[in-house]
């Protein structure tokens, strides 16, 4: 105990060290210069340019394009077999008493307990309906509140487009990566589930006779998803929590971030440090709610508009292939920011849903990725469109100039605004007091999304440092001093380390995706062919 109270005090004591310097710099402006650096280095090593466009996201959209041209446009052809899947008409394909049905092929290799498998194959803990649910409730958050506006500020309208064409490309990505992750989990000896890249990159590799590759792209991807963890999934989380509740309240102290962070991160550690289980349940029922009300918000106000709907998609079109807005860079510049965005919204390609994926009882791992292939297009194709067609029509009133400062903050009535503080200022023009509820499911979104990050981080770290409470504990508590670093930063430097760190896992897990994309042919073959048997029985 007093090692672990050692360890939480050396993490804390160059904040305390930063509050007892000179008042003139406040602590929050503190943080950022001392985590500017850092975010610089990740975000200048990951961003790599080849001929003026960052590497990443050619290899991102590249393979994207790729998976929906080789498996010939699952995201259209597999689209109704997916939903129909969600909506259980294919249920007693995973139990197939008295059908006749072959058992699901199970990955056997050192430390697996296949019966186990099975028999969690056919009893099945949730539904797929059950699983996308919370899949989708988990996703839809700040990547659309705050990521949207970022993207709209930053590229401009035509951001939009480009972050459909990603969000639909990437739905072919996420069906390789999920089916994988059911594909190659692993159970430990109390029956716990384990999957996600770091198992199939090292398990599927192996089986192809790259036992060391497999291995160094495991170890890579297990790191950058820790590095994704602190990042995307919680300091940049925090930070937009920060910036609605600072501006509800109209709070200038120069440590305000700091403090809300503070709050923020007690609350986080008391779910995930001390497993106080009854405000994560009232958290897991109460984000579904907040997205649902979130999604009707966007209706109203975009159906409140009607004779400018077709203006405000005319100019997300136009502004794709001639954008206006200034520094962008022309249409590649726009390109990237809505890339950029819709990437970090609906994580495909970074394989971080395929670790949540990987628990889910199913039989057929080919069944769990078409589950999984509508998730970006319920978060990217639809409320992410929403929201921007939400900004777009409240700036037809001329409000800001798209392109701000080039960071992403705008000018609305004299005043700066950044991520979804913008998305904030457009529902107060149609709803009123949607500041309160907009606040409220931001800071939800936030605190659930950190939740569930905690959970692929904390995966990741035992397959890098093995599973026992110590280890645990030491990734919770930097975990939680990432909540307040990301409360105290700037938005500009916390998305800029985020972005790094999320897409830092597209490299390793690529590795695995081409080296056994196969293998997802064969299950989607063998789960299609099922329900061919099954329509004939």
């Amino acid at each position: 105990m007093k090692y672990r109270l050692f360890t939480l005090l050396s993490f804390l004591l160059p904040f305390f060290s930063m509050a007892q310097e000179a008042e003139e710099v406040g602590l929050d402006k503190r943080i950022d210069r001392a985590f500017q650096p850092v975010s610089d280095f990740f975000n200048d090593v990951i961003f790599f340019e080849i001929m003026g466009t960052p590497f990443v996201l050619i290899l991102l959209v590249g393979s994207a394009l790729f998976f929906t041209l080789y498996f010939k446009f699952p995201n259209i052809r597999h689209f109704w077999t997916a939903i129909s899947v969600v909506r259980g008409k294919y249920d007693e394909l995973e139990y197939p008493e008295g059908h006749g049905v072959e058992k699901a092929e199970i990955n056997i290799v050192d430390g697996d307990l296949p019966d186990t498998i099975r028999d969690e194959s056919q009893e099945g803990e949730v539904s797929h309906f059950q699983a996308l649910a919370t899949a989708v409730s988990g996703t839809v958050g700040n990547g659309n509140i705050a990521g949207v506006a970022l993207a709209i500020a930053l590229g401009g309208p035509g951001a939009t487009f480009w972050m459909i064409i990603c969000g639909l490309l990437g739905m072919s990505t996420k069906f390789v990566e999920c089916t994988l992750g059911v594909q190659f989990r692993d159970v430990d000896e109390n029956g716990t589930v384990y999957g996600g890249p770091m198992y199939y990159i090292s398990r599927g590799l192996k089986d192809k006779g790259f036992k060391t590759l497999g291995k160094i792209a495991a170890v890579l991807f297990a790191v950058f998803c820790i590095g994704g963890s602190f990042g995307g999934g919680n300091a940049a989380q925090s930070n937009q929590a920060t910036i609605v509740v600072k501006e509800l309240f109209g709070w200038e102290s120069t440590m305000a971030g700091t403090i809300i962070g503070v709050v923020l991160a007690v609350l986080v550690a008391i779910i995930i440090i001390g497993g106080i289980k009854r405000i994560a349940s009232v958290t897991e029922k109460v984000v579904p709610f907040m997205a649902v009300l979130y999604v009707v918000c966007c209706l109203y106000i975009i159906f409140s508009n009607f004779p400018l709907i077709d203006d405000a998609i005319g100019l997300i079109v136009k502004e794709a292939f001639n954008p206006t807005a200034m520094g962008v860079g022309g249409v590649i510049g726009v390109l990237l920011v809505g890339f950029r965005r819709a990437a970090f919204s609906n994580e495909a390609g970074a394989g971080s849903a395929s670790i949540a994926h990987s628990a889910v009882k199913t039989k057929y791992s080919a069944s769990e990725g078409l589950v999984a292939l509508l998730e970006p297009f319920i978060d990217t194709v639809v409320i992410c469109t929403m929201t921007a067609l939400v900004i777009v029509i409240f700036n037809f009133g001329g409000f800001f100039e798209y392109g701000g400062d080039g960071s992403g903050v705008v000018m609305i009535d004299g005043m700066p605004y950044e991520g979804a503080g913008i998305t904030s200022k457009a529902f107060g023009e149609y709803i009123p007091f949607s500041n309160v509820f907009l606040t409220v499911a931001v800071v939800l979104f936030a605190v659930s999304t950190m939740i569930s990050w905690s959970y692929y981080g904390l995966q990741s770290w035992k397959y890098l440092f093995g599973r026992g409470r110590t280890t645990d504990l030491t990734y919770k508590l930097l975990f939680c001093v990432f909540v307040i670093i990301g409360a105290a930063a700037s938005m500009d430097s916390i998305w800029a380390f985020s972005d790094a760190m999320i897409f830092a896992m597209v490299f390793p897990n690529m590795v695995g995706l081409y080296f056994l994309f196969p293998i997802v042919k064969k299950q989607l073959r063998r789960y299609l062919d099922a329900i061919k048997a099954n329509k004939q029985v």
